[in-house]
């Protein structure tokens, strides 16, 4: 199994709109093969002092079986399109794949 967080920084003004797009794009992707988890979180402010609280990104946590099933994900024709959905909305995106330890 691989881990995946996806840390999405998202326009001022723009979070709702874009949270929209992409929930709408999580019933395809937990239907495709090797999906364990996929869901996106943002941040609370805990007022813990490591904390680096940023309300412009969106992180996106996932599992899946292997790195193809990854790889797969990335390359359908729906993440093909919410790509193209959001691609104004978004100022960068920088994601970390990690295998358990």
């Amino acid at each position: 199994m691989i881990h995946v967080i996806a840390s999405v920084r998202v326009k001022t003004g723009r979070i709702n709109e874009y949270l929209e797009i992409f929930k709408s794009n999580i019933p395809k992707v937990i239907e495709e093969k090797g999906c364990i988890q996929y869901l996106p979180a943002i941040d609370i402010d805990s007022g813990l002092p490591p904390q680096a609280f940023d309300e412009h990104v969106v992180t996106i946590i996932e599992k899946w079986d292997n790195l193809d099933a990854l790889r797969d994900h990335l390359a359908s024709p729906h993440m093909l399109a919410y790509k193209e959905k959001v691609k104004d909305m978004v100022e960068n995106t920088i994601i970390k794949v990690l295998q358990e330890a």
